[in-house]
């Protein structure tokens, strides 16, 4: 049986994900859920992986388009984000 995080625990937990070089698809599905549980916000961590397959962003193809950066994933998915 797992223990339950505290809600501070669990955001030192999503830091210290998004400091690694890459991502992984599966502990960033479990990264997600966490914050969702815990209802944190991933605010700028959220451009690091695709909206789609959850997989990292660092090596797509990134397109500007007068107001927003769009990057395409391996899957084929376009992320835009507003710059």
């Amino acid at each position: 049986m797992q223990k339950k995080l505290s809600k501070g625990d669990a955001k030192k937990k999503i830091d210290n994900y998004f400091k690694q070089n890459t991502l992984d698809q599966k502990e960033t599905k479990k990264i997600k859920r966490v914050a969702m549980r815990h209802k944190i916000r991933l605010g700028n961590y959220r451009k690091r992986f695709c909206k789609k397959c959850l997989s990292d962003l660092g090596n797509g193809k990134v397109r500007i388009v007068k107001n927003h950066k769009i990057v395409e994933c391996k899957c084929g998915y376009k992320n835009k984000i507003r710059m």
